[in-house]
């Protein structure tokens, strides 16, 4: 048994050519503000990923690249501005962020309506009360590629693996709210291999090359590998050992091409939804 691929870059193609459509009917380009704090290589490369999204979606992307010495003070007067220019519709602000930074007080500073990476305090709330303004780009790219692949959440036991804010805990409120039952393991967990044999759908958000070995999965499971790590010979991987686990699960994500196309596919969805709701107000 070899598992089929949950082909995250294809589906993701497919909703940046709708979103072109739709943004080209709007009475102007939906615009993203990116802030990029210092020259972190990693954050420079998703940066750009994402304006080569935005030029594929119809959508004008403004890079505000703030020296890694900036101070609180100057990344907040910037994030006022932007909150107060009326042509702007999503503002991201690229994480990490410097360590000298407040990170929490900056996400804190953007507009709710302009939060197009769902991390603002009010719209985690209205997510957590499912009443969400916009849902958080991962958990909805995670939650697209059921959809596309007929994978119902409903009845099934999910095991996400990673309890962060950007992923673990908005994506087991996003599957509590399909019907899912949720279990969230994280590193106090004991006996993590046998938590994630149980899982009909398991997802794992930690961050660690090789965590995820076959004998954690039980046969016809559907695997979701969020992770982005450097493996020992410098290629990307996830967590999961993709080879390995292909050969008893039903469908699995690739690393890269899976859950990272969908990721900012939702982020350009969020900013098309921000434009037009400017439109209607």
């Amino acid at each position: 048994m070899s598992a089929g691929i949950l082909d995250g870059k294809a589906l993701a193609g497919r909703i940046k050519e709708e979103l072109r459509c739709k943004c080209g009917h709007l009475v102007r380009a939906p615009r993203l503000a990116v802030v990029l704090v210092g020259d972190d290589p990693a954050s420079a490369i998703y940066v750009r990923n994402k304006e080569r999204d935005c030029r594929e979606c119809g959508i004008d992307c403004r890079d505000h690249r703030l020296p890694a010495d900036t101070t609180q003070e100057a990344l907040l007067a910037l994030i006022r501005e932007l909150n107060r220019d009326d042509s702007v519709d999503g503002i991201l602000v690229q994480l990490p962020l410097p360590g000298h930074l407040d990170g929490a007080q900056v996400l804190r500073a953007i507009d709710p309506d302009k939060d197009v990476d769902a991390f603002h305090p009010e719209n985690v709330g209205r997510l957590l009360l499912g009443q969400p303004r916009y849902l958080p780009c991962t958990p909805a790219g995670i939650l697209a590629l059921l959809r596309e692949y007929a994978i119902d959440p409903a009845g099934k036991h999910c095991v996400v693996v990673g309890r962060s804010n950007i992923v673990g805990k908005p994506l087991a409120l996003l599957l509590l709210q399909a019907d899912a039952t949720v279990t969230v393991c994280h590193s106090k967990t004991p006996d993590l291999a046998d938590q994630c044999r149980q899982a009909d759908i398991l997802v794992s958000a930690a961050g660690q090359a090789g965590l995820i070995t076959a004998d954690m999965v039980r046969p016809h499971a559907v695997v979701i590998d969020v992770a982005m790590n450097r493996g020992a010979d410098g290629r990307l991987c996830g967590d999961v050992d993709f080879g390995a686990v292909a050969q008893r699960a039903d469908y699995i994500t690739p690393v890269p091409g899976g859950v990272g196309p969908m990721t900012r596919a939702m982020l350009m969805e969020n900013t098309y939804q921000a434009a037009l709701g400017r439109e209607s107000r």
